[in-house]
């Protein structure tokens, strides 16, 4: 239940060549708050509830827990979240053992991309795509939460 990842910005989008999966998501927070938040999530046809932590010194690990919800629950729970629904298309993306998500925002985060990877471990190795950008990984503005909230056009 810890999650171990890095967050990097996208350079460009001939990630979109490479994508096998491609879902439009919905997410909204009923907790934004960072020791604790509350996730709604709608993506493609199927919903999602998810409490992550806080995270650790080097924003790579925290808690997660998720369970599949509903539809219809996802989208009246979406109702209640707090101002600001994430808008994005994730496409997934393998690369060597493994997967690249890539998020393309819309709305108020529209121009924003960025790129999560999952790993074992803090110090797994992995190959780079030359689309990746920046590691953001401790970065709090990149938290969707944050994001939620303080749109990326109003940096």
């Amino acid at each position: 239940m810890i999650e171990i990842e890095k967050k990097f910005l996208v350079l460009n989008d001939s990630f979109k060549a490479a994508a096998f999966i491609k879902n439009r998501i919905a997410q909204g927070y009923l907790s934004s708050v960072p020791e604790r938040t509350v996730r709604v999530r709608i993506k493609g046809n199927k919903g999602y509830l998810t409490i992550k932590g806080i995270s650790n010194d080097t924003g790579m690990s925290r808690f997660e827990w998720e369970k599949e919800i509903p539809i219809n629950d996802a989208q009246k729970l979406l109702l209640l979240c707090e101002k600001g629904i994430i808008d994005k298309t994730r496409f997934e993306v393998k690369l060597g053992n493994h997967i690249f998500e890539v998020d393309e925002f819309y709305g108020e985060n529209e121009g924003l991309i960025m790129a999560e990877i999952e790993l074992e471990s803090e110090t797994e190795t992995f190959v780079k795509p030359e689309w990746l950008g920046e590691e953001v990984t401790n970065d709090k503005r990149y938290y969707n939460s944050h994001l939620s909230n303080n749109p990326y056009k109003k940096w």
